[in-house]
């Protein structure tokens, strides 16, 4: 039992990994630091561990799909993270690609309930 509750566990994590980039960068029209991001993500269902998250953001980051400032007016500097017009382009397109892929597996699913 134990087992399968392990591999249940792995394919559920790696089912979600394929979605993380796209709930990140529906997150980011408007700038968000990493905290804050993580917790708007767990308020929509979305667990994405800190340790996850800011590799992401730097990778994206560095493909210019995000853009980062620090701003350090506050007690705690905070780096903040946005989407670039790149970003913004490649979201829409990703969100399309989700959208069809997400009716696709709906017609799939439905077709073995049948």
């Amino acid at each position: 039992m134990g087992e399968e509750k392990d591999l249940m566990h792995n394919l559920i994590s790696e089912l979600r990994r394929g979605t993380l980039i796209l709930s990140v960068l529906s997150q980011l029209s408007e700038a968000k630091y990493g905290y804050a991001l993580v917790q708007s993500l767990e308020e929509k269902g979305v667990e994405i561990d800190p340790n996850t998250l800011y590799p992401l953001l730097r990778r994206l980051e560095k493909q210019g799909i995000l853009t980062s400032q620090w701003d350090v007016g506050e007690s705690k500097p905070r780096k903040y993270y946005s989407r670039t017009p790149m970003g913004d382009d490649i979201f829409r397109r990703l969100k399309e690609q989700w959208e069809q892929l997400s009716e696709n597996m709906e017609q799939i699913l439905r077709e073995e309930e049948i």
